[in-house]
């Protein structure tokens, strides 16, 4: 079933002009049903969708969609979609649109022609990688094929690796494609922060000399040198204690740690990967991390996508986890079990806040819920999910209405801004503070830059 999906979602690249009509400017996702599933570049030219669209156009051919369905139109920075009438409606994010009104569209908005789901991601994604598996950074979204890339560019540099990211968007499985793909002939040793003993942790990691302190009965290597000719992995780094940070920064500069006890330093031959679901940003500015060990680490600073930036993918990830799920009971491979349109819509728009976790979580929830040839109700997914992961509170594009046009759904927190102006007027507002601009949208900062340079802006601080 996997590989049948890794081959229905295979990207077909639109091949290259110089016409900037011609120019496509985002893709559509077809995840629900899977027989659909497929990729369809939008570009500035009107494209209708239905079960018998115009020349050029996106053919649905669903029961529940109309003849001609609904459009998209560019309005010279964006798209916007407009509902054609349609028999079972069109739906953004799970709210419907209103007959012949314009819609703007965001990155990785959920769009349901009747019930047929797409994910609408902004731009085009990067040539697959050679270097990084699939198999161990899986999925087809702009997002993870971007995150892959990059991952490809750094695996062969010695620098250290900085991967940031929420919790459960899977880092440690990414530093160990990055160590494999290093070609680095040691192994990896993974190391949580958080784990080690507060007393001991210099010892720990670097190791100490016999009678270095009380019970130091024999020399120990330390986990650096364990690491020898291989990869480090140091997670939950933005945890490590003020005070080693200089210790770790030496290492990183000299190439050799000083084991406790010891007179000498000892040279390593070590990679680190350091991973973080923290903002260390922040904790420079308050003096909880340092910025000159943040810039050793940070050579190469990769952002790991949670999962409401890569929806196109998780239909795909449900379906590697229940394989899993069913591999580890000893059962034997079978499907996913049929989910109803309203239940695939359900679980896109989730926020995912525990990502991965969260949806193994629901993986486990589905697979001893239903039997044999049960469907799963969108009754359930809610049932499961409950306010947790309420649909509505996603970076990775708007939930809410946008206005009338989408019959004034509800948000918590402010659209993301989808002009220079709008972001424009939200920074006057707050003096020019990203810290501020990502109060007011309820947004990580990291994300205020990256509005800031998509519209080409500067932060006052």
């Amino acid at each position: 079933m996997a590989d049948e999906l890794r081959d229905l979602m295979t990207i077909t690249r639109e091949p290259r002009s110089s016409k900037k009509s011609e120019r496509a400017e985002a893709r559509l996702a077809v995840v629900h049903p899977l027989e659909l599933a497929a990729w369809k570049a939008v570009g500035p030219k009107r494209l209708v969708v239905g079960r018998n669209p115009e020349d050029d156009g996106l053919a649905l051919v669903h029961g529940t969609v109309s003849r001609q369905h609904a459009r998209f139109d560019w309005d010279g920075h964006r798209h916007v979609l407009v509902d054609l009438d349609s028999r079972n409606g069109t739906h953004v994010n799970g709210v419907r649109l209103s007959s012949g009104a314009e819609r703007p569209i965001e990155d990785n908005d959920v769009i349901s022609f009747g019930d047929v789901i797409c994910v609408y991601e902004r731009g085009l994604a990067p040539a697959p990688s050679v270097l990084i598996r699939e198999d161990a950074v899986p999925g087809n979204a702009r997002a993870t094929r971007e995150l892959r890339a990059r991952l490809q560019q750094a695996a062969k540099d010695p620098s250290p690796v900085l991967l940031i990211g929420e919790t459960g968007v899977g880092k440690e499985h990414i530093a160990r494609e990055v160590h494999r793909a290093s070609g680095r002939r040691g192994p990896l040793v993974a190391v949580n922060v958080t784990e080690l003993s507060p007393n001991l942790v210099e010892s720990q990691l670097f190791g100490h000399e016999r009678g270095a302190f009380t019970g130091a009965d024999r020399p120990h290597p330390g986990l650096f040198r364990a690491a020898e000719h291989g990869t480090i992995l140091l997670d939950e780094i933005g945890e490590l204690a003020i005070e080693l940070q200089p210790k770790l920064l030496r290492v990183l500069q000299e190439g050799e740690v000083r084991p406790v006890g010891a007179t000498k330093a000892v040279p390593v031959d070590v990679r680190v990967v350091a991973a973080t679901n923290r903002d260390l940003a922040a904790d420079i500015e308050e003096e909880r991390f340092r910025r000159d060990l943040h810039a050793r680490l940070a050579l190469w600073e990769i952002p790991v996508p949670p999962l409401r930036e890569r929806r196109a993918d998780i239909l795909s990830w449900l379906e590697r986890l229940y394989a899993l799920w069913r591999h580890r009971r000893g059962l034997a491979p079978g499907r996913l079990p049929e989910l109803e349109a309203h239940a695939v819509e359900r679980i896109l728009i989730a926020r995912w806040d525990d990502n991965l976790r969260g949806l193994d979580r629901l993986t486990h929830h589905v697979a001893t819920l239903v039997d044999g040839d049960d469907v799963v109700t969108v009754a359930m997914i809610e049932a499961h999910l409950g306010e947790d992961e309420a649909p509505g509170a996603s970076s990775g594009g708007s939930s809410g209405g946008g206005g009338a046009s989408a019959g004034g759904g509800a948000s918590e927190r402010p659209q993301a801004p989808t002009t220079r102006e709008e972001l424009e007027a939200v920074m006057a507002q707050v003096g020019g503070s990203v810290r501020a601009a990502a109060k007011h949208y309820g947004r990580e900062r990291r994300q205020i830059y990256r509005w800031l340079d998509r519209f080409g802006l500067r932060a006052d601080d």
